[in-house]
């Protein structure tokens, strides 16, 4: 159902309006919003040719542009050095001095994240779809295409479809060896791949409201997965404490009224919920890890990485787990930490020493095995237990290839006994 004018407004509509300027608007109206800030990575070199051709010269807000290498660092392909030198030598005809460069890089949405970038009440826009990630900011933030950036670049505007909102409101406590990733994953068996579409996912419940920020992050990321043009938590303390050291610019908190109209509600009880896997060849293919266990499934890699959980909760609750154990014979383990403020951390905390220990290849700071192009392909009998966020034919190398998407924990006990394994066996 949409609102009409005097009913309560999401936090989505509530957010285009402040930075549309429409103080009255309903899902499907056309908005044109200032843009707060805007993010390129590797994809962004696609925005030069078009951003001259529109004849602009001058970004409109250098300050308000992050440009971060992630999918390929250090370049590992001639065209991704091509993209790479692209995007140097446009911020630097353009005054980009927010620059992510090789040697203090990583994954985007993870730098947007702990350098504070985004901040609630923003309007974010990046050249990648798990931009979504930053709305656990209480923010709404979205992938756009790259001539839609090189418009943003020019204009620091973009219009914008107002969306219809979801609201998934979850209750309960987890149970031991339950995460934030088995939220997520529960939830996408639900709601399935296409069943967001251009919405806006609004989490909240008293569940939601005791998630860490870094497991908001992951919640919100695989909105992605479901077609959502954003996923979003409203701001709260731990949002405000989060920030308080780090934030870029003024923040502009708001919340969903009392009365907003949602288009669908969804409610989860997460109490006695077990943990999740999402089986080949789709985020949506969710069962109980359990069922999965039975089945003997062995495997050829494991991965600890990407923008959905690499940060460092989550590698130091892998390294306890693997702590003393060692990695399965014939599987590769690759664990890469989502920024270099994370490696430093692991490194500092003893964390690299225990997974090169154990077998594992600990790589830099980089997208690394998600998406197949620069590490960890998987050939086309192979199977992988991946903390990512996507497990669709040929995401990793092959098609034929076998993704299974689980938690950090889940993924290295995987690793140690060579098959997809419950972490609470090795408790």
């Amino acid at each position: 159902m949409s609102p009409s004018s005097g009913h309560g407004r999401t936090l989505a509509e509530k957010i285009l309006a402040r930075t549309s300027g429409v103080e009255e608007l309903v899902p499907g109206q056309i908005v044109e919003g200032s843009v707060d800030l805007a993010m390129m990575h590797e994809q962004g070199a696609q925005t030069v040719a078009p951003f001259h051709q529109m004849g602009a010269e001058k970004v409109w807000d250098p300050d308000r542009v992050v440009v971060a290498l992630d999918h390929w660092v250090p370049a590992s392909t001639e065209g991704a050095a091509g993209l790479h030198r692209i995007l140097r030598k446009f911020a630097a005809e353009t005054n980009l001095s927010h620059f992510y460069d090789v040697g203090h890089h990583g994954i985007c949405h993870q730098i947007l994240a702990e350098d504070g970038w985004v901040v609630p009440g923003d309007l974010a826009v990046g050249t990648d779809s798990h931009t979504n990630m930053l709305g656990a900011m209480g923010a709404f933030a979205t992938g756009i295409g790259p001539t839609e950036m090189a418009a943003v670049l020019a204009l620091g505007r973009l219009w914008l479809k107002v969306p219809a909102s979801i609201s998934i409101q979850v209750k309960g406590s987890f149970g031991p060896g339950v995460t934030a990733k088995d939220l997520i994953l529960r939830i996408l068996g639900e709601v399935k791949t296409t069943g967001a579409t251009y919405r806006a996912v609004e989490f909240s419940g008293p569940t939601i409201e005791r998630l860490s920020m870094p497991e908001r992050f992951t919640i919100c990321n695989m909105t992605t997965e479901m077609g959502a043009k954003a996923g979003m938590v409203a701001p709260d303390t731990a949002t405000f404490d989060y920030l308080a050291p780090i934030a870029k610019h003024a923040m502009h908190p708001l919340r969903a009224d009392p009365d907003a109209q949602y288009e669908r509600t969804i409610s989860i009880d997460v109490d006695a919920m077990p943990p999740m896997v999402a089986c080949p060849y789709s985020p949506d293919n969710v069962r109980p890890l359990t069922d999965v266990v039975r089945e003997h499934v062995r495997i050829d890699q494991a991965f600890l990485g990407s923008c959905t959980n690499a940060r460092i909760e989550d590698l130091r609750e892998g390294a306890a787990i693997m702590k003393g154990q060692k990695v399965a014979k014939g599987v590769r383990f690759i664990v890469s930490p989502a920024s270099t403020k994370i490696y430093d951390q692991c490194l500092k905390e003893g964390i690299i020493q225990v997974f090169t220990d154990a077998g594992a290849v600990f790589t830099n700071s980089s997208c690394s095995a998600c998406f197949g192009g620069n590490m960890g392909i998987l050939d086309r009998e192979e199977v992988c237990a991946s903390s990512s966020n996507r497990n669709f034919p040929g995401r990793m190398g092959a098609k034929e290839a076998r993704i299974y998407l689980m938690s950090p924990a889940a993924v290295v006990a995987s690793a140690i006994e060579g098959e997809i394994a419950d972490p609470r066996a090795l408790a």
